[in-house]
């Protein structure tokens, strides 16, 4: 029997915030949409918009904010961002007690909490960074990856009874409370966390600082093919989930649970494949995981065209959708390791950061283009175009291991 390796108490410590605030978001998935519809009585047009209107805004917002948190103290930053995202959101249940929640309301509170997720994100990177040796980095990530997958599982159905029985706003006031509680277990870490030495000039808000994110990944042989894999892959997924929402409790008259169920029990996979990681990377290498399950993740979405009625389906898109989760699970925690090893320390909160706006922006701009494309073609043609697409997308993947060696000396004479 292994024995779990520890990590310290400081990483114990943002394990913890992590696992809390993870498990809240989840358990208040879909919570505007909800409030959107069964409280303001918005219509499909309205919903979307909020959806897509607050991704998109608020990853436009953060573009500037990662260069301001490249040399600044990290874990400050990251608890500022959870008291943010719980001040936010506390203001939707204080709105509706009082009678004042408006769609307008919500879409504000939208570009805030994407806008603080992406900053959090970039912030939280450098930080495990600087908390994990490197050779401990893999199981951290994985023990975040598994946590993901975990609250996944759990979150949506707990959410989902929370609502059914104290309304639609019960979930946005516990999704509060746990970036509250993370923002506690953050400043429990304690310490002095050293404030980063700038390695070039201050250059302020002007566009060779906020763009440096992008050119830094472009510019790498090593991150550049991941970055667009992975922003591609990412955004053909999200961008087809409304549709396969549409096909299976429209046209073919699923129920709700069923199609929870088809969601939530694949996610086991994710779980599994988080803690098939590091034991995978141990014996195969690292870039050979990589690439593996990289590739591996693209050859599902296809199955997802050719889901029928009755127990058939549902067993069909639950098997696809374990196989692509399982591959994901064991993807994103090397993809995570990958990425902090090979950029520069000075550089990680803004190549973070430049990752995560892209990725939200390629998924709000791919979820309404192919809601176009189902209008025009058909739902389940649109679902087949995107399952082609993405057997294409391991060609992006970084194919040869010399330029991921030569990138990690590069990296290491500049960190």
């Amino acid at each position: 029997m292994s024995v779990r390796r520890s990590l310290g108490r400081p990483f114990g410590l943002l394990w913890a915030a992590y696992g809390v605030s993870t498990f809240g978001t989840r358990l208040a998935f879909d919570a505007f949409p909800l409030i959107a519809v069964l409280v303001l009585h918005a219509g499909p047009s309205e919903v979307a918009a909020l959806a897509a209107a607050g991704l998109a805004v608020g990853a436009a917002v953060a573009v500037p904010l990662g260069p301001w948190v490249e040399f600044r103290r990290k874990r400050p930053v990251m608890v500022a961002m959870d008291l943010i995202r719980c001040a936010a959101l506390l203001s939707v249940p204080a709105a509706f007690a009082l009678g004042g929640l408006t769609l307008a309301q919500l879409l504000i509170v939208s570009v805030v909490v994407a806008a603080a997720d992406i900053t959090f994100i970039a912030a939280s990177g450098a930080c495990l960074k600087a908390l994990v040796p490197r050779e401990d980095l893999l199981v951290a990530n994985g023990r975040l990856e598994a946590t993901t997958w975990t609250a996944t599982v759990l979150g949506p159905p707990v959410g989902g009874a929370a609502i059914g029985l104290f309304g639609p706003v019960t979930t946005v006031v516990a999704d509060a409370v746990s970036y509250l509680l993370s923002a506690v277990g953050i400043r429990a870490i304690g310490g002095k966390e050293p404030r980063p030495v700038r390695t070039d000039p201050p250059q302020g808000f002007r566009a060779g600082a906020l763009l440096e994110g992008w050119r830094y990944i472009l510019t790498s042989p090593v991150l550049r093919p991941l970055f667009l894999n992975t922003v591609l892959v990412n955004g053909l997924i999200m961008a087809t989930s409304p549709l396969l929402a549409v096909l299976m409790l429209g046209h073919l008259g699923f129920a709700a649970w069923q199609y929870g169920l088809a969601f939530a029990v694949p996610c086991v996979g994710g779980l599994i494949g988080s803690r098939l990681a590091r034991r995978l990377v141990a014996r195969y290498g690292q870039h050979r995981v990589l690439l593996t399950a990289g590739a591996l993740r693209a050859c599902w979405s296809l199955g997802l065209a050719f889901v029928g009625p009755g127990a058939a389906g549902l067993v069909l898109v639950m098997a696809v959708e374990f196989g692509l989760i399982m591959c994901v699970g064991v993807y994103n925690p090397v993809l995570a390791t990958y990425r902090l090893e090979h950029t520069a320390t000075d550089r990680v909160a803004r190549t973070l950061s430049a990752w995560s706006v892209t990725g939200k922006l390629t998924t709000a701009a791919l979820t309404a283009l192919w809601g176009l494309l189902a209008a025009l073609t058909g739902t389940r043609t649109a679902i087949a175009l995107a399952g082609l697409l993405m057997l294409a997308t391991p060609l992006l993947l970084p194919r040869h291991e010399r330029a991921r060696q030569d990138e990690r000396g590069s990296v290491g004479t500049s960190a």
